[in-house]
Protein backbone atom coordinates (compact mmCIF):
# COMPACT_ATOMS: atom_id res chain seq x y z
CA UNK A 1 0.00 0.00 0.00
CA UNK A 2 0.96 3.66 -0.81
CA UNK A 3 2.89 5.49 1.89
CA UNK A 4 0.36 8.46 1.10
CA UNK A 5 -2.48 8.95 -0.74
CA UNK A 6 -1.36 11.89 -2.74
CA UNK A 7 2.41 13.55 -3.63
CA UNK A 8 1.91 16.88 -4.89
CA UNK A 9 5.31 18.35 -6.78
CA UNK A 10 6.30 21.55 -7.97
CA UNK A 11 5.73 25.54 -7.21
CA UNK A 12 5.23 25.73 -3.36
CA UNK A 13 5.41 29.72 -2.58
CA UNK A 14 4.44 32.62 0.05
CA UNK A 15 1.61 34.72 -0.93
CA UNK A 16 1.44 38.34 0.31
CA UNK A 17 -2.69 39.37 -0.31
CA UNK A 18 -4.25 42.57 0.39
CA UNK A 19 -7.89 43.61 -0.77
CA UNK A 20 -9.91 45.47 -1.73
CA UNK A 21 -6.56 47.63 -3.59
CA UNK A 22 -7.93 49.75 -6.77
CA UNK A 23 -4.65 51.75 -7.03
CA UNK A 24 -1.26 52.11 -5.63
CA UNK A 25 -0.81 55.00 -3.36
CA UNK A 26 1.33 57.90 -5.32
CA UNK A 27 4.88 58.81 -4.14
CA UNK A 28 5.36 57.51 0.08
CA UNK A 29 1.98 57.70 0.47
CA UNK A 30 -0.20 55.11 2.00
CA UNK A 31 -4.11 53.88 1.14
CA UNK A 32 -5.82 52.05 3.73
CA UNK A 33 -7.26 48.59 2.95
CA UNK A 34 -9.62 46.25 5.05
CA UNK A 35 -7.63 42.41 4.81
CA UNK A 36 -4.12 41.55 4.47
CA UNK A 37 -3.40 37.82 4.21
CA UNK A 38 -0.34 35.40 4.78
CA UNK A 39 -1.06 32.08 2.70
CA UNK A 40 1.21 28.65 0.99
CA UNK A 41 0.00 29.31 -2.32
CA UNK A 42 1.65 27.87 -5.90
CA UNK A 43 -0.14 25.63 -8.44
CA UNK A 44 1.67 22.70 -5.75
CA UNK A 45 1.03 24.29 -2.56
CA UNK A 46 -2.24 25.45 -2.92
CA UNK A 47 -3.42 22.20 -4.05
CA UNK A 48 -1.28 20.28 -0.93
CA UNK A 49 -3.07 22.36 1.34
CA UNK A 50 -6.59 21.73 0.05
CA UNK A 51 -5.84 18.11 0.24
CA UNK A 52 -4.94 18.22 3.60
CA UNK A 53 -8.10 19.74 4.34
CA UNK A 54 -9.99 17.47 2.79
CA UNK A 55 -8.75 14.64 4.74
CA UNK A 56 -5.95 13.63 2.31
CA UNK A 57 -3.00 11.90 4.03
CA UNK A 58 -0.56 14.11 1.68
CA UNK A 59 3.05 14.37 0.61
CA UNK A 60 4.56 18.03 -0.49
CA UNK A 61 7.48 17.71 -2.71
CA UNK A 62 8.77 21.47 -3.59
CA UNK A 63 11.75 23.67 -2.64
CA UNK A 64 12.31 27.01 -0.21
CA UNK A 65 14.87 28.77 0.62
CA UNK A 66 16.51 29.79 3.82
CA UNK A 67 14.98 32.13 4.97
CA UNK A 68 12.15 33.60 7.22
CA UNK A 69 9.57 32.63 4.36
CA UNK A 70 10.83 28.92 3.62
CA UNK A 71 10.25 28.42 7.58
CA UNK A 72 6.65 29.92 7.46
CA UNK A 73 6.03 27.79 4.34
CA UNK A 74 7.33 24.59 6.33
CA UNK A 75 5.41 25.17 9.65
CA UNK A 76 2.48 26.45 7.83
CA UNK A 77 2.16 22.60 6.06
CA UNK A 78 3.02 20.87 9.39
CA UNK A 79 0.35 22.42 10.93
CA UNK A 80 -1.92 21.25 8.50
CA UNK A 81 -0.75 17.52 8.86
CA UNK A 82 1.38 17.32 5.54
CA UNK A 83 4.10 15.57 5.31
CA UNK A 84 7.53 17.86 4.30
CA UNK A 85 10.23 15.28 4.93
CA UNK A 86 10.82 15.30 0.74
CA UNK A 87 10.65 19.43 0.71
CA UNK A 88 14.21 21.02 -0.22
CA UNK A 89 16.03 23.74 1.74
CA UNK A 90 18.27 25.67 -0.47
CA UNK A 91 20.82 27.96 0.36
CA UNK A 92 21.58 30.83 -1.18
CA UNK A 93 17.99 31.71 -2.59
CA UNK A 94 14.58 33.20 -1.65
CA UNK A 95 11.59 31.38 -0.98
CA UNK A 96 9.52 31.77 -4.09
CA UNK A 97 7.09 34.58 -2.98
CA UNK A 98 4.27 36.70 -4.50
CA UNK A 99 2.71 39.85 -3.46
CA UNK A 100 -1.12 40.09 -4.41
CA UNK A 101 -3.60 43.60 -4.93
CA UNK A 102 -6.35 41.75 -5.22
CA UNK A 103 -9.29 44.09 -6.90
CA UNK A 104 -12.77 44.46 -5.61
CA UNK A 105 -13.96 41.99 -8.30
CA UNK A 106 -11.45 39.49 -7.24
CA UNK A 107 -8.75 39.73 -9.99
CA UNK A 108 -5.39 40.13 -8.35
CA UNK A 109 -1.94 41.32 -10.12
CA UNK A 110 0.81 39.78 -9.06
CA UNK A 111 4.28 40.73 -8.27
CA UNK A 112 6.32 37.25 -8.21
CA UNK A 113 10.00 36.25 -7.16
CA UNK A 114 10.81 33.12 -8.49
CA UNK A 115 13.81 32.06 -6.11
CA UNK A 116 13.93 28.32 -4.53
CA UNK A 117 11.44 26.94 -7.31
CA UNK A 118 13.46 27.63 -10.21
CA UNK A 119 16.25 26.05 -8.47
CA UNK A 120 14.15 22.59 -7.53
CA UNK A 121 14.65 19.70 -9.14
CA UNK A 122 13.90 16.01 -9.16
CA UNK A 123 16.50 13.22 -10.08
CA UNK A 124 15.84 9.55 -10.05
CA UNK A 125 17.43 8.96 -6.64
CA UNK A 126 14.45 10.79 -5.57
CA UNK A 127 11.86 8.86 -7.20
CA UNK A 128 11.11 5.79 -4.71
CA UNK A 129 10.60 8.24 -1.77
CA UNK A 130 8.66 11.33 -3.56
CA UNK A 131 6.28 8.65 -6.04
CA UNK A 132 4.99 6.31 -3.10
CA UNK A 133 1.33 7.70 -3.22
CA UNK A 134 -1.39 6.62 -5.08
CA UNK A 135 -1.94 10.04 -6.95
CA UNK A 136 0.74 12.22 -7.96
CA UNK A 137 -0.06 15.71 -9.03
CA UNK A 138 2.42 17.92 -10.60
CA UNK A 139 2.01 21.52 -10.41
CA UNK A 140 3.74 24.90 -11.33
CA UNK A 141 5.43 24.07 -14.73
CA UNK A 142 6.35 27.57 -16.28
CA UNK A 143 7.95 28.71 -13.15
CA UNK A 144 10.13 25.46 -12.45
CA UNK A 145 12.71 26.51 -14.38
CA UNK A 146 15.26 23.49 -13.76
CA UNK A 147 12.30 21.13 -13.77
CA UNK A 148 10.56 22.11 -16.77
CA UNK A 149 10.82 20.03 -19.52
CA UNK A 150 12.71 15.86 -19.84
CA UNK A 151 12.59 16.06 -15.77
CA UNK A 152 8.90 16.58 -15.89
CA UNK A 153 8.50 13.75 -18.67
CA UNK A 154 10.74 11.24 -16.90
CA UNK A 155 9.31 12.09 -13.11
CA UNK A 156 5.90 11.43 -14.21
CA UNK A 157 6.66 8.16 -16.37
CA UNK A 158 8.08 6.59 -13.51
CA UNK A 159 5.16 7.46 -11.69
CA UNK A 160 3.11 6.20 -13.93
CA UNK A 161 5.68 2.94 -14.31
CA UNK A 162 4.79 2.48 -10.61
CA UNK A 163 0.94 2.32 -10.87
CA UNK A 164 0.27 6.28 -10.08
CA UNK A 165 -2.38 8.32 -11.23
CA UNK A 166 -1.50 11.15 -12.86
CA UNK A 167 -2.69 15.16 -12.29
CA UNK A 168 -1.25 17.58 -13.72
CA UNK A 169 -1.58 21.23 -13.56
CA UNK A 170 0.84 24.05 -14.36
CA UNK A 171 1.20 28.11 -14.75
CA UNK A 172 2.41 31.13 -16.67
CA UNK A 173 1.70 28.91 -19.88
CA UNK A 174 2.79 30.43 -23.11
CA UNK A 175 4.07 28.67 -26.47
CA UNK A 176 7.78 27.80 -25.32
CA UNK A 177 6.14 26.02 -22.16
CA UNK A 178 4.49 23.59 -24.20
CA UNK A 179 8.04 22.68 -26.14
CA UNK A 180 9.19 21.58 -22.89
CA UNK A 181 6.35 19.90 -21.67
CA UNK A 182 5.27 17.86 -25.13
CA UNK A 183 7.16 14.86 -23.65
CA UNK A 184 5.20 14.68 -20.48
CA UNK A 185 1.47 14.90 -21.95
CA UNK A 186 1.83 10.90 -22.59
CA UNK A 187 2.35 10.42 -19.01
CA UNK A 188 -0.96 12.83 -17.46
CA UNK A 189 -3.96 10.77 -16.81
CA UNK A 190 -5.77 14.07 -15.84
CA UNK A 191 -4.73 17.66 -17.63
CA UNK A 192 -6.21 20.61 -15.41
CA UNK A 193 -5.48 23.88 -16.74
CA UNK A 194 -7.53 27.10 -17.08
CA UNK A 195 -8.69 27.75 -20.84
CA UNK A 196 -6.64 30.45 -20.85
CA UNK A 197 -3.35 28.64 -19.88
CA UNK A 198 -4.79 26.12 -22.80
CA UNK A 199 -5.07 27.92 -25.51
CA UNK A 200 -2.04 29.95 -24.21
CA UNK A 201 -0.24 26.55 -25.00
CA UNK A 202 -1.91 24.86 -28.17
CA UNK A 203 -2.52 28.09 -29.79
CA UNK A 204 -6.24 26.90 -30.23
CA UNK A 205 -9.39 29.49 -28.75
CA UNK A 206 -11.79 26.59 -29.00
CA UNK A 207 -11.80 24.81 -25.89
CA UNK A 208 -12.97 21.27 -27.23
CA UNK A 209 -10.34 21.54 -30.16
CA UNK A 210 -7.75 22.96 -27.50
CA UNK A 211 -8.56 19.76 -25.42
CA UNK A 212 -8.37 17.83 -27.96
CA UNK A 213 -4.89 18.94 -28.63
CA UNK A 214 -3.58 17.36 -25.92
CA UNK A 215 -5.60 14.17 -25.97
CA UNK A 216 -3.74 13.51 -29.26
CA UNK A 217 -0.29 14.23 -27.46
CA UNK A 218 -1.04 11.24 -25.18
CA UNK A 219 -3.10 12.89 -22.28
CA UNK A 220 -6.21 10.37 -21.19
CA UNK A 221 -8.76 13.09 -19.59
CA UNK A 222 -8.78 16.97 -20.55
CA UNK A 223 -10.22 18.78 -17.59
CA UNK A 224 -10.27 22.74 -18.37
CA UNK A 225 -11.21 25.31 -15.75
CA UNK A 226 -13.14 28.20 -17.36
CA UNK A 227 -13.48 30.83 -14.58
CA UNK A 228 -17.63 31.31 -14.37
CA UNK A 229 -18.42 29.39 -17.25
CA UNK A 230 -17.64 26.17 -15.33
CA UNK A 231 -15.53 23.37 -16.63
CA UNK A 232 -15.26 21.20 -19.68
CA UNK A 233 -14.57 17.47 -19.74
CA UNK A 234 -12.93 16.31 -22.72
CA UNK A 235 -11.80 12.59 -23.23
CA UNK A 236 -12.73 9.08 -25.28
CA UNK A 237 -16.45 9.16 -24.18
CA UNK A 238 -17.00 12.86 -25.46
CA UNK A 239 -17.32 15.86 -24.07
CA UNK A 240 -19.29 17.24 -20.95
CA UNK A 241 -19.79 20.70 -19.90
CA UNK A 242 -20.45 21.51 -16.09
CA UNK A 243 -21.75 24.95 -14.63
CA UNK A 244 -19.89 26.84 -12.10
CA UNK A 245 -21.66 28.21 -8.94
CA UNK A 246 -23.05 31.33 -8.48
CA UNK A 247 -21.34 32.92 -5.82
CA UNK A 248 -20.04 36.62 -4.95
CA UNK A 249 -16.03 36.61 -5.89
CA UNK A 250 -13.86 37.99 -3.48
CA UNK A 251 -10.07 36.60 -4.34
CA UNK A 252 -10.20 34.18 -7.37
CA UNK A 253 -6.36 33.52 -6.12
CA UNK A 254 -6.00 29.63 -5.64
CA UNK A 255 -9.43 28.77 -7.37
CA UNK A 256 -7.53 26.18 -9.95
CA UNK A 257 -5.53 24.83 -7.27
CA UNK A 258 -8.47 24.35 -5.40
CA UNK A 259 -10.17 22.67 -7.90
CA UNK A 260 -7.29 20.06 -8.57
CA UNK A 261 -7.24 18.94 -4.84
CA UNK A 262 -11.40 18.78 -5.26
CA UNK A 263 -10.87 16.32 -8.19
CA UNK A 264 -8.18 14.74 -6.59
CA UNK A 265 -10.24 13.86 -3.56
CA UNK A 266 -13.72 12.61 -5.72
CA UNK A 267 -11.40 10.61 -7.53
CA UNK A 268 -9.57 9.09 -4.35
CA UNK A 269 -12.90 8.58 -2.93
CA UNK A 270 -13.87 6.41 -6.08
CA UNK A 271 -15.69 9.07 -7.16
CA UNK A 272 -16.49 9.20 -11.42
CA UNK A 273 -14.81 11.84 -13.60
CA UNK A 274 -17.45 14.07 -13.40
CA UNK A 275 -19.07 13.87 -10.11
CA UNK A 276 -15.14 14.25 -8.83
CA UNK A 277 -15.17 17.19 -11.65
CA UNK A 278 -18.32 19.09 -9.98
CA UNK A 279 -16.22 18.64 -6.60
CA UNK A 280 -13.22 20.67 -8.05
CA UNK A 281 -15.16 23.08 -9.15
CA UNK A 282 -17.41 23.79 -5.35
CA UNK A 283 -13.46 23.79 -4.11
CA UNK A 284 -12.93 26.46 -6.68
CA UNK A 285 -16.12 28.45 -5.51
CA UNK A 286 -15.40 27.93 -1.81
CA UNK A 287 -11.91 29.61 -2.32
CA UNK A 288 -13.60 32.52 -4.31
CA UNK A 289 -15.26 33.04 -1.86
CA UNK A 290 -12.57 34.43 0.74
CA UNK A 291 -9.06 35.78 0.52
CA UNK A 292 -6.07 33.68 -0.59
CA UNK A 293 -5.72 30.37 -1.47
CA UNK A 294 -6.51 28.15 1.63
CA UNK A 295 -9.77 30.33 2.10
CA UNK A 296 -13.37 28.31 2.04
CA UNK A 297 -12.26 25.04 2.65
CA UNK A 298 -12.54 23.58 5.98
CA UNK A 299 -13.24 19.75 5.74
CA UNK A 300 -14.93 17.02 3.66
CA UNK A 301 -17.66 16.59 4.85
CA UNK A 302 -19.02 20.08 4.81
CA UNK A 303 -17.26 20.54 1.29
CA UNK A 304 -19.07 17.52 0.05
CA UNK A 305 -22.33 19.56 1.65
CA UNK A 306 -22.29 22.60 -0.24
CA UNK A 307 -22.00 20.99 -3.47
CA UNK A 308 -25.68 20.59 -3.49
CA UNK A 309 -25.80 23.75 -1.34
CA UNK A 310 -24.61 26.29 -3.67
CA UNK A 311 -26.84 27.53 -6.51
CA UNK A 312 -25.52 27.04 -9.88
CA UNK A 313 -25.21 29.07 -12.55
CA UNK A 314 -27.25 28.13 -16.26
CA UNK A 315 -24.32 26.54 -19.02
CA UNK A 316 -24.45 28.98 -21.45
Amino acid sequence: MPAHDVSVIGLICIDVLGRPVTAIPPGGNAFFIDQIRLTVAGTAGGTVVDCAKLGLNALAVGAVGEDEKGRFVLDTLVGFGIDTRRMQRLEGVHTAASMLCVRPNGERPCLHVRGASDEFLLTEADYDAVLDSRFVHMGGNGLLGRMDGAPTAALLAAAKARGCITTFDLIFAEPALMDKLRGAMAHVDYFIPSIEEATALCGRTDAVEAAQYFLDLGVRNCVLTMGGEGCIIVNEDGVTRLPAHAIEVVDTTGCGDAFSAGLIAGLHHGWDLERAARLGGTCGALVAGGVGSDAGITNWDSTVAAMDELPLRSLS
